[in-house]
């Protein structure tokens, strides 16, 4: 009923555009006609996407007494859609006073056809001319990147080959569409400066005969771009049905030339009539499919919480700049402990701001486990009874909400991707490849450089040290909790990286491989091979970089080098292993796109939990006392990289399937030495270790000879860095906390 109450306003719009699409066009309204171009039929057409439509241009004046010389509909501080898919809020009943302020919203919001997307393939881009295959029609597409070279395939946009008024840019549909905007971008460079200025939209239902958007009894003049990069909305004075669509530019950068990147802004219309007509996929699960903002996800994640409460936990790890808690939802059967044995995961999403979709699938996360749970559903339950999972959906809740303001279409490329003091948080953590390749270097025998658990450095401990709060809070969590694998969640690429991310003598791109390589290799593989994008062989790359020839997962040094990732820190400083998955070619797709996103990468992400389990784990304990021995050194043979239990003694140490000689050792104990054997199965294989205590007259001489234990020297320098790091950090609060407070009494006494 709901659904059928949404498509009378798009039918009555369409009726009652009959007769002024008649006279706009200067042919016959056709009898029983609905669409505005040449387009008959005996059965109305409707939309399916369900927003109300109202016959009337955007600034509610009727198209006849419209008049503006150049039709200015620049958008940049307005979001396009908040339409809410969810399943589960569709069937809840709304307030009848909220149904009439929706209806009488005059906006009328449609989602993307998907040229960023990719959703709109190539073959249905064409255009008037274009100066060489890499400045193609194919790269006509919102927030494209070029590759760093001009000239080559891969160029940031469209560029007519001619500079005049008759170039085009043509989008086919492919079915009958209720076109409303159009958002333009200039051409992405470091060299070249290029964008139009203003432009016409034209129309047509068999890419012959051509119609003009109108502005009244004028052909439609509307406001491109100032810049190459800032997107601009262009809404249709009067939204129109057709099939083919056309960006005309008519001025451009007087020192530049015809160049744009462009999406589309389209409702589907249902024509009974089209055989080929197929219905957007989207998902069975009944999720909360939208973005939501901090206000929102809060809500959200309490919403979860009281429909789980036996597995579900939130908390939070520290504060944004500004102020916004971070918060993380915990899922386990015995959530706020940690059980001895069980291996702690961790999701973390939305270091980068803009980067929406990790966020919003860390969400649909917590809520697909909390509802399978329920059902009994073995594979989730087995997750919650033996994994502690904790789900950070917003790193960067400031970068976040300011991206929010402009929405999924028109925040551009880069808007909210740092902190709000301008940081990029995924090259703020401490450069610990560097100290220990730098030590390796100085010394005499590299088998006695510390290889795991390497200390912060002094400088970065410091109040004035350039390290954003939501980097010290992160810092803090992953030393609270003994995680054993992560995945950082990004968006703009369709590919996983794996450490390390920084390459060695600041080369640009080169393969730096860990000790762990082969390790790292499985868990990017689990991710890409089953992620429904990375796994299609015929995609579309996303920007100018192929990765399907590499299985679509990369060494992060190969990529691009990044000194001070998350990635690296959390190799080098705890056991945690990580990876970067980048989810999308869109780094905020449109709410319409969330429920497909969803699909794409539920399996992935359930997958990639599960990997959690393999290798060997273990208890490391005292011979007498029969408790667990903290911080004892794990070590595999051949394999440069050792990890540490956790306070109660347990470790986990990741591992492909294989035989491997583990030697454990703590301060104080003998070594012990085992074999274990891993098996191809995704369930651990035990190895325990009893230690027995060296005797004190054997310590007494070590110390009396002057000799050192560098794996305490080591362990205490580390914890008292991290002190360090605390106390400049409730430095830098209390003072922030103390300017807020004089900011808020000082406005308060400007009011009164």
């Amino acid at each position: 009923m709901e659904k059928s109450l949404c498509m009378l306003p798009a039918v009555l719009f369409l009726g009652l555009l009959t007769h002024s699409a008649a006279a706009l066009i200067n042919t016959p309204a056709p009898t029983k006609s609905y669409a505005l171009i040449n387009y008959t039929t005996t059965t109305r057409p409707t939309l399916n996407w369900t927003e109300a439509v109202k016959g009337e241009s955007r600034d509610g004046t009727t198209p006849a007494t419209a008049e503006p010389d150049i039709f200015t509909t620049t958008v940049r501080d307005k979001q396009l859609d908040t339409t809410d898919t969810s399943k589960e809020r569709n069937k809840k009943e709304k307030d009848p006073r909220d149904r009439k302020t929706e209806d009488d919203k005059s906006k009328l919001d449609c989602p993307p056809l998907g040229l960023e997307s990719l959703r709109v393939d190539d073959s249905q881009i064409q255009a008037s001319s274009y100066q060489r295959s890499g400045l193609g029609p194919h790269r006509g597409r919102l927030n494209i990147q070029s590759g760093i070279e001009d000239g080559d395939l891969y160029d940031g946009a469209w560029c007519a080959e001619y500079k005049d008024r008759h170039q085009w840019l043509e989008v086919d549909a492919l079915h009958l569409t209720l076109f409303t905007g159009v958002i333009l971008q200039g051409r992405n460079s470091i060299w070249s400066w290029d964008w139009v200025e203003t432009y016409k939209v034209q129309l047509s239902n068999d890419s012959v005969t051509w119609h003009t958007s109108m502005n009244g009894t004028q052909e439609a003049l509307f406001e491109g771009n100032q810049n190459p990069e800032t997107p601009v909305l262009g809404l249709l004075p009067v939204p129109i049905v057709a099939r083919f669509i056309r960006i005309n530019p008519q001025t451009w950068y007087s020192n530049g030339t015809v160049c744009l990147r462009a999406e589309i802004l389209g409702c589907r219309v249902h024509d009974p009539s089209d055989i080929y007509s197929a219905h957007e996929s989207g998902s069975k699960d009944a999720l909360d499919f939208r973005h939501h903002n901090y206000k929102e996800m809060r809500k959200l994640m309490k919403s979860v919480t009281e429909e789980c409460p036996d597995i579900t936990r939130v908390y939070t790890i520290g504060r944004s700049y500004m102020g916004l808690k971070l918060y993380v939802m915990e899922i386990s059967d015995n959530p706020g402990k940690h059980e001895i044995g069980e291996p702690e995961f961790r999701y973390v999403a939305g270091m980068h701001g803009n980067e929406a979709l990790g966020r919003e699938l860390v969400l649909n996360l917590m809520q697909y486990m909390c509802k399978e749970y329920k059902k009994g559903n073995q594979r989730i339950v087995r997750l919650v009874t033996e994994t502690r999972i904790h789900l950070l959906p917003s790193m960067n809740p400031d970068g976040y909400e300011e991206a929010y303001v402009k929405g999924s279409e028109l925040s551009g490329w880069a808007e909210g991707r740092y902190s709000f003091e301008g940081i990029d948080l995924n090259h703020n953590f401490p450069d610990l490849n560097n100290i220990m390749w730098d030590t390796e270097e100085k010394a005499a025998d590299k088998s006695k450089v510390p290889n795991h658990y390497i200390p912060i450095p002094e400088y970065y401990t410091k109040e004035d040290a350039t390290v954003a709060p939501e980097t010290r809070a992160v810092i803090s969590w992953m030393q609270d909790i003994p995680f054993v694998l992560s995945a950082n969640l990004h968006g703009g690429e369709l590919v996983v990286t794996y450490p390390f991310d920084c390459t060695r003598d600041w080369a640009p791109q080169e393969d730096t491989p860990t000790a762990d390589n082969a390790f790292f290799r499985w868990l990017a593989s689990v991710y890409a091979s089953t992620n429904l994008v990375m796994a299609n062989p015929d995609r579309r790359i996303c920007h100018y970089e192929e990765f399907q020839s590499h299985n679509n997962i990369i060494n992060g040094g190969a990529w691009h080098t990044v000194p001070g990732s998350m990635n690296d820190f959390s190799y080098l400083h705890t056991n945690c292993f990580e990876v970067t998955v980048e989810l999308s070619c869109d780094k905020f797709p449109h709410v319409s796109e969330l429920p497909i996103e969803w699909e794409n990468n539920k399996e992935s992400l359930l997958v990639y939990m599960e990997q959690v389990h393999r290798g060997i784990k273990g208890v490391v304990r005292d011979k007498l006392t029969k408790k667990g021995i903290a911080d004892a050194i794990i070590k595999v043979e051949d394999h440069d990289h050792d990890i540490r239990s956790a306070t109660d003694g347990d470790y986990w140490r990741l591992l492909n399937p294989g035989e491997y000689k583990v030697i454990v050792w703590a301060v104080g104990y003998f070594p012990s030495m085992r074999r274990c054997n891993v098996g191809m199965e995704p369930n651990p294989t035990i190895c325990d270790f009893i230690l027995t205590k060296t005797p004190i007259q054997r310590l007494k001489e070590i110390r009396a000879k002057g000799g050192k234990i560098p794996q305490d020297l080591q362990l205490r320098l580390r914890a008292l860095r991290l002190r360090k790091l605390r106390a400049s950090t409730k430095a830098i609060n209390r003072r922030r906390e103390g300017q807020r407070m004089r900011r808020a009494r000082s406005s308060q006494a400007w009011k009164a």
